[in-house]
Formats: C-alpha cells, sequence, structure tokens
C-alpha cells in the first residue's frame, strides 16, 4: 500500500459505535489510525483498567500499512458507563467487537490483545466463522495465576485523586512495575490518557464499578474459567504470537510453554525483564510484533 498523509498522521481519529447491552445501548469509543479506506485492518485492544491510547507507538508505527484500530472497551477511555456493571465481562466485550467490525466492514482483522483485550481477541477468534485471522496474545492464557487476580484487585476500582499529571505517573508507575523499564517522558505519554479531570486535579479514566464482577472471582470460578479459555484457545486455528514477560505473575512459563503444544501452537517469545505486561513501546517489542504480522 502506498503511504498517504493520513496514513502517516501521528495523530488519531476519535469515533464511536453504538452497542448493545442488557439495559439498553452503550456507545464504544474507538481511536482510528491510518487510511480509513484500507482494508487491511489491526484491531489493538488494552487490558482491564487501560485504554485504547495505550498502543500509539504501536498504531503510529504501523499505521502506514494498516488500518489501526484502538477501542476504549466500555467503561474506559471515552466510552460510556454501563448501567449495570454485572456486564463488564468478556461475552459483552466480544459481541461489542462484532459490532465494531461490522461498522468497520472488515472481512478479516490482524488482532492484537494485551492482558483483557487478549482473552477478548482469543475469545473471538475460537469462533465459528472468526473474522481474526492473525492473532497476538500479550502476556494473557487460559490460566490467570491467582496471586495476579489478588494483586489487580488490591487497587482496581480504589477511589483515587491526583493533584497533578506527575503525581499520577507515580503512582501509576507504583503499581506498574511489571510493564518493564520505560524512560519518564514514556511513562509520561502512557499516564495522559489514563486521567480525567477531577476539580483541580485528576482521576482514573474509567467506572469504578469494573471492580464489581472482578471481585466475585472465586478460586472455583478462576478454575471454571480456565477450562473454558483452554477450551476456547484450542478452537483458535490462526497463526498465534504469544509474548509473555519472564517475570510475569499473570501468565506462568508452564501455561505459556502448553499454549506452544496445543491448539493453534502459539509462537512463544518471552521478553527479559519485563512482567506483566509488555506496552508494546519499546522498538524491539514493536519490531517482534511487525515481524509476526507481516508474515505471509
Amino acid at each position: 500500500m502506498t503511504d498517504t498523509p493520513q496514513a502517516n498522521t501521528t495523530t488519531p481519529r476519535l469515533r464511536q459505535v453504538q452497542c448493545a447491552d442488557a439495559r439498553g445501548l452503550h456507545r464504544m469509543a474507538y481511536w482510528e489510525w491510518g487510511d480509513a479506506a484500507n482494508p487491511k485492518v489491526l484491531v489493538c485492544v488494552h487490558g482491564l483498567s487501560r485504554q485504547g491510547r495505550d498502543f500509539d507507538t504501536l498504531a503510529r508505527a504501523l499505521c502506514g500499512e494498516y488500518r489501526v484500530v484502538c477501542p476504549d472497551v466500555v467503561g474506559r477511555g471515552h466510552s460510556d458507563w454501563l448501567a449495570d456493571p454485572m456486564g463488564y465481562g468478556i461475552p459483552a466485550y466480544v459481541a461489542d467487537m462484532v459490532t465494531l467490525l461490522a461498522r468497520l466492514d472488515a472481512q478479516t482483522v490482524h488482532w492484537v490483545g494485551t492482558s483483557m483485550g487478549g482473552l477478548i481477541g482469543l475469545s473471538l477468534a475460537s469462533l465459528p466463522g472468526t473474522p481474526v485471522s492473525r492473532l497476538v496474545l500479550n502476556d494473557v492464557g487460559p490460566v490467570i495465576e491467582w496471586a495476579s487476580l489478588q494483586r489487580i484487585g488490591s487497587y482496581l476500582g480504589q477511589p483515587v485523586h491526583w493533584a497533578s499529571e506527575d503525581a499520577a505517573a507515580d503512582a501509576l508507575w507504583a503499581i506498574s512495575q511489571g510493564f518493564g523499564p520505560h524512560t519518564r517522558e514514556q511513562w509520561l505519554a502512557l499516564t495522559r490518557p489514563q486521567l480525567r479531570p477531577d476539580g483541580a486535579g485528576f482521576k482514573p479514566h474509567y467506572d469504578p464499578a469494573i471492580a464489581v464482577p472482578f471481585r466475585l472471582i472465586t478460586p472455583d470460578l478462576a478454575r471454571a474459567g480456565e477450562a473454558a479459555l483452554w477450551a476456547a484457545y484450542d478452537r483458535v486455528a490462526c497463526p498465534t504470537l504469544l509474548i509473555r514477560g519472564a517475570d510475569s505473575d499473570l501468565l506462568s512459563a508452564t501455561t505459556a510453554q502448553a499454549m506452544t503444544e496445543r491448539g493453534p501452537r502459539a509462537r512463544l517469545l518471552q521478553l527479559a525483564g519485563v512482567g506483566h505486561a509488555p506496552t508494546l513501546v519499546q522498538a524491539d517489542q514493536v519490531q517482534a510484533v511487525r515481524e509476526f504480522l507481516r508474515q505471509p
């Protein structure tokens, strides 16, 4: 594809699509990079408490080759909050993504999903007639380590107010060491979209109620979820890249190895000095994703 000024823009376009839920309708926002007429579509979906601008670096690198679409999953970023917090779950997110793909008129897509975004992609890729033709799972698999769930639950949805951007960046870095080394400039760029004005300072960008269904997870429910996710993973047929932070507390080395031996037999890339989850900001991480997506 020949690059165009639109495809090379460093500023994404904010758009919205209307989706259905149990209580009515909600709007899901998404960020679009590159040529809107490009039939090659890359969907990038963020983690549990993040939002679509996490993928700015990756989108900027790939928008000359793809129409890159980075949704704010409902309850996050610029998307609506749900009236019923029990609607915050993977099946509902998958339904929203199907609506998004219909809006995009995308027949096939490549998918990059970090943590929760990977579970959404895995679930969509497991369905008969799936549009997902190439899948990147970023530090997530069918088994989520219980200690990691407890760690995330310790801060998810807690009321917080930051007096300044810098204070917010420091606080978010304190709970995000697993993301690996970042320069201050890189971390501030990842922090700013996480903030919403709150009086004289800032608050998190997401609905605190996303923590309601999360806190209802028990070890028994987690095990039942693992069985369902393994069944879904075994149905995935497209080429799959599994990225794992070598120090991840969410995706164990044992689970990652099993994912290379069953289902789509994912290719495993482990990143030293990183835990949960790689941000796909560093040049080597961007290049690894680019090379995988470019393969015939």
